[in-house]
């Protein structure tokens, strides 16, 4: 299942021609899973407090079509797989119902001495309400 956040695009995301540029996406799929990260009761700094860090590891961004200035956008994430010490989260940003950027981020689960540790049961736990149907664990 998708968390969805709806995220109106300001002129500061834009080109001089008002279409969004294309970096700006990666900056969405960061909104929409910090978003679902929250909802699921693990915001980052409560994770970074309990020693937990999360940074991306990789980065995938398939882009479809183009968004404007001004258009409202519904940022899409869930979490695909949770494997060993890493979380795999899908993302997608449509308009109006239409694809516009597909992708997805691994995020690495490394403790305060930035040592890769298991993702912490809690994690996957919470996690649950918007896994994808097929995730592996």
């Amino acid at each position: 299942m998708f968390h969805n956040l709806e995220y109106r695009v300001p002129y500061a995301d834009t080109d001089q021609m008002g279409v969004v540029y294309y970096a700006n996406y990666l900056e969405y799929f960061e909104r929409s899973r910090t978003e679902m990260l929250r909802e699921c009761g693990l915001p980052y700094r409560l994770l970074e407090e309990e020693g937990v860090i999360m940074p991306v590891s990789e980065a995938h961004c398939y882009y479809h079509a183009p968004a404007h200035y001004d258009d409202l956008l519904t940022l899409r994430s869930q979490v695909a797989q949770i494997k060993g010490v890493r979380i795999t989260i899908e993302s997608e940003v449509r308009c109006a119902g239409k694809l516009l950027v597909s992708g997805s981020v691994v995020l690495a689960c490394v403790n305060r001495e930035h040592r890769p540790v298991r993702v912490p049961e809690k994690i996957i736990e919470s996690c649950e309400k918007y896994k994808k149907e097929s995730l592996t664990v």
